[in-house]
């Protein structure tokens, strides 16, 4: 028997109906509730006041609408915002975790940023994420609920700024690891009554699991799809990202194809440039050759500092050089963006600093 429900959020429209008949509510409170939530922006359900008090204390006590906890509320100079939240184990068989989201500014859009798991088994070298592995997967409302959060911080949607435009699934954790509760919250995110956006808004990341990827693209949504790719040939990849030596870059490389060929969405291949390690001129020619003929872009990422790893990021030259091969050679490429640099701005930076020191609530 499935374990109830821990929030509000775990439900979609269908089983919210369920729910509510169960206990003698109307289904069209089912949508009251969901309007509220994503149209309304409520922080509680009990302040709905279109909700029966009686039905209002019974969502209370009995499906809350955000299980997480925000212990820390970071804003860059760029208006880059991280929040960090702590979640309770739902099976009570751990520990409470803290997890990271971002919401990133830009002219014209509102990028969240969110995590899937607590931890990550990928193991990539250069990542803060995965130091100390991964705890357990997040719930479909644990995601969910950090895209609402982050909704919350933006102004008011009539104005100028106050819709989130994109998510993109690259925080702490292996997105198609739980592809399971992922899907729902995809579900929820390009629903005409949840968030309303268009599928191509919608990128996740993955370390490149072939079998998943392909499952990933049996869904029949234009997802983006980014695999972080990190080096030009399977011995060096081996040691960058761990769990190619499960795969290897051609399954890794066909499962791609076969998301392009499945949905017609280009591939964006993530390369994170460690200096000394996969930037020199040689890498660059090596990946252009590897990409030759595939409708894909590149996206450079210079390392960003983490104290407990040994990685830096090369300076500009040498990456201005390592895009330049590769648009040469007719692989669109680009560098990142770095966004929040003043606030932990690499994934898993915050999460560390939390779980090595007490941290106050966020107000």
């Amino acid at each position: 028997m499935p374990a109830p429900p821990a929030s509000l959020l775990d439900l979609d429209a269908d089983a919210l109906k369920n729910w509510l008949s169960e206990r003698g509510e109307k289904p069209f409170r089912a949508k009251q509730i969901r309007k509220a939530i994503f149209d309304g922006r409520a922080e509680s359900l009990s302040d709905v006041t279109t909700l029966p008090a009686a039905l209002r204390e019974r969502l209370a006590a009995e499906l809350p609408l955000f299980t997480g906890q925000p212990v820390r509320h970071q804003v860059a100079r760029d208006r880059t915002e991280k929040l960090l939240l702590r979640f309770a184990d739902p099976s009570g068989k751990t520990p409470a975790h803290h997890v990271e989201c971002v919401l990133m500014r830009e002219t014209g859009r509102r990028t969240v940023c969110i995590s899937t798991q607590v931890g990550c088994a990928m193991g990539c070298v250069f990542c803060a994420s995965g130091i100390g592995g991964v705890k357990r997967d997040l719930t479909r409302g644990e995601i969910l609920e950090q895209v609402l959060r982050l909704d919350r911080l933006l102004p008011p949607r009539e104005q100028d700024g106050g819709r989130i435009t994109n998510v993109v699934v690259m925080g702490i954790g292996e997105p198609l690891a739980n592809l399971r509760n992922l899907t729902g919250v995809l579900e929820e995110l390009t629903a005409p009554d949840g968030l309303g956006l268009s599928p191509r808004r919608i990128t996740v990341s993955t370390v490149g699991l072939p079998a998943q990827m392909r499952r990933f693209a049996e869904l029949g949504k234009p997802y983006n799809l980014a695999v972080s790719l990190h080096a030009p040939n399977d011995e060096l990849r081996s040691e960058i990202v761990p769990v190619n030596q499960k795969t290897g870059l051609h399954a890794v490389l066909e499962a791609a194809d076969d998301y392009f060929a499945a949905t017609g969405r280009r591939v964006t291949y993530e390369y994170v440039l460690l200096a000394g390690v996969n930037d020199e001129p040689h890498h660059a020619a090596e990946l252009a050759e590897l990409l030759a003929g595939r409708t894909a872009h590149v996206n450079l990422i210079p390392m960003n500092d983490v104290a407990e790893l040994d990685f830096a990021a090369p300076g500009s030259p040498a990456t201005g050089r390592f895009a330049a091969i590769l648009n040469d050679a007719g692989v669109p490429a680009t560098v990142r963006k770095r966004k929040g640099a003043d606030i932990d701005a690499a994934c898993g930076q915050l999460r560390r600093v939390a779980e090595r020191e007490p941290v106050s609530l966020a107000v």
